[in-house]
């Protein structure tokens, strides 16, 4: 559920007219609906209910600090995955006991950065940054809590570009290897092991996946049981799916109640991870139509957002819907929705059928709060797109356009 809704034949966000946010600050745009973030991550963390838990949003998914704010406000915490995803976290107001710290390249000055801010745990994935944590830990009189992240070998069943949790994924530590580095890791100064984290991959609509990662990670914690290893934290991670056309992803009650069934009788505090299930839908970009265009074998739609916009069509093929945001009433028609950008793998769409559409009208596209802004760039030297978040009929500008003189701030002429 999400609120863009149609009223009296226009879109708005919540309260306020798409067109009238495009009209005041330009398109490119991406628009939040704050009702939206809370009514998922309400509705994500009630089902967990039955266990201990917190609830880490994935700062990857969208990181834009009026958004932070909001989650933190709903008592969320964060997962993070640099250095910069940290700061922004602090920046935000979260508690650094509500923050772990996932990623498999985490240099010595992040480890630095945060042993310092004194986060809960760090998503340990390999033994050479469990050997460079402790040299830092110890050096700076600290002790750092860790999970070993578990790869279970488990095929997600969804794009290979978002797996994770598969032996030929770069991620985590397969079980084998894991036992004896838990035992290095019980061993070694200035590390705590607490957890177990295990993380699968992204846009999973099946629980079968969670469900059999989940069987391989509880017996292999009773095998670190048998170690003499108390382990008081178990993460796992997120993934879960959301509709961008008919996929049919678990409610997060369904999926809840999976893993509360499993866990209700393991005294750990359940850690999650998500993201694109908060933020997906709470957010869309709007873009208006600079040209449209016929050749002999293909119709185009020309808008001014691109690829470097909103990669994930071109990366990863996905889909997300497409309307208008002040409908006319006009037939369907065969389409490439593509943009500006100076690539044929600039689209935004292909072979899609919406209405026709005509130069300087608007369109929306769907489903772009998740992954949406966070992987945008400046190439071709666009300035990156501003972000509005609506809460009700408030307006807040979470993130000015960038203008040309941005561009070139941190360049010598």
């Amino acid at each position: 559920m999400h609120f863009f809704e149609y009223k009296d034949g226009q879109l708005f966000a919540e309260g306020v007219p798409a067109a009238e946010l495009a009209r005041k600050f330009g398109t490119p745009l991406y628009v939040y609906s704050a009702a939206t973030l809370r009514r998922h991550f309400e509705a994500f963390d009630s089902a967990f209910a039955g266990v201990p838990h917190l609830t880490c949003y994935s700062v990857k998914a969208n990181s834009n600090l009026s958004l932070l704010s909001l989650l933190k406000d709903c008592g969320a915490g964060m997962d993070i995955v640099s250095g910069g995803e940290l700061h922004r976290a602090l920046t935000a107001g979260v508690s650094p006991d509500k923050i772990v710290y996932s990623g498999v390249g985490k240099r010595a000055d992040e480890m630095r950065q945060a042993l310092a801010a004194g986060i809960l745990m760090f998503n340990v994935e390999s033994a050479a940054e469990l050997e460079l944590l402790s040299a830092i830990a110890t050096d700076m009189g600290k002790t750092a809590r860790i999970s070993l992240r578990i790869n279970p070998d488990v095929d997600p069943k969804t794009h290979p570009y978002i797996s994770t949790g598969m032996k030929k994924n770069k991620f985590g530590l397969d079980i084998e290897s894991s036992l004896a580095t838990y035992q290095r890791a019980m061993a070694l100064p200035g590390i705590e092991p607490i957890g177990i984290d295990c993380h699968i991959g992204s846009q999973l609509t099946s629980l079968d996946p969670f469900l059999e990662a989940l069987d391989r990670i509880m017996r292999f914690h009773e095998r670190l049981s048998g170690l003499g290893l108390k382990i008081t934290h178990l993460d796992l991670g997120g993934g879960l799916g959301i509709p961008y056309n008919d996929e049919e992803p678990p409610h997060p009650t369904e999926f809840g109640e999976a893993l509360v069934k499993v866990l209700k009788d393991h005294p750990m505090t359940v850690i999650l991870e998500p993201g694109r299930v908060i933020a997906g839908n709470s957010g869309i970009l709007l873009t208006e139509v600079v040209y449209t265009k016929k050749t002999p074998t293909k119709d185009f739609i020309i808008v001014d957002a691109g690829m470097n916009d909103l990669v994930r069509p071109s990366l990863y093929g996905s889909f997300h819907a497409i309307r208008e945001v002040e409908p006319k009433g006009r037939p369907d028609v065969d389409v490439d929705v593509v943009g500006p950008i100076c690539e044929s793998g600039d689209f935004l769409a292909k072979d899609r059928n919406i209405p026709a559409v005509e130069q300087g009208e608007l369109l929306a596209v769907f489903s772009a709060g998740a992954y949406g802004f966070t992987m945008s760039s400046n190439y071709n030297s666009r300035p990156r797109a501003a972000e509005v978040l609506v809460d009700g009929d408030k307006v807040t500008l979470a993130r000015r356009r960038e203008t040309l003189d941005d561009l070139i701030a941190l360049e010598k002429n």
